[in-house]
């Protein structure tokens, strides 16, 4: 069976954010198996004072031990798929492992090190949204890859 791995910098969640991503998970796991980690650190946490380099260099800290498959990395300066185009993303790997990283993004090391770097819009948007964006659209590609009437 396919593993799908989200991997985000934040703290575990119960919000309305949190039970859509968990509804798409859920809805998915009968194609994939599916698995939200919520990320967070000290070290992530006193990002916020030490500036941009030191919270980048603590996202891939965090995530260098996450790093498993196909590694996907979201950020604005991505190249865009439409439907089809993640849906091939998806088909033609066992494991995947997508990051969404703080408010500072990546490093230039971490991105270089993941093997497709995905922007899923030229939009800024929170990592909550971006989140709730990823689980619809890997929701998605599973299903048209499964011929699931969802994607229509």
């Amino acid at each position: 069976m396919k593993k799908i791995k989200v991997n985000t910098i934040s703290k575990k969640e119960s919000g309305e954010f949190d039970r859509i991503c968990l509804d798409f998970a859920k809805m998915g796991s009968k194609f994939a198996k599916i698995e939200i980690n919520n990320v967070f650190s000290k070290r992530i946490s006193q990002a916020q004072n030490r500036g941009a380099d030191f919270a980048k260099a603590s996202y891939t800290a965090a995530f260098e031990p996450l790093m498993d498959g196909f590694c996907v990395a979201l950020d604005p300066k991505g190249k865009e798929l439409d439907t089809q185009g993640f849906c091939d993303l998806l088909e033609q790997r066992d494991t995947i492992s997508f990051f969404i990283g703080g408010a500072y993004g990546f490093n230039g090391d971490f991105l270089d090190r993941c093997d497709f770097v995905l922007s899923l819009s030229k939009l800024t948007m929170g990592h909550r949204v971006a989140k709730v964006v990823l689980l619809e659209q890997i929701f998605r590609g599973l299903s048209l890859l499964n011929n699931h009437p969802y994607h229509k």
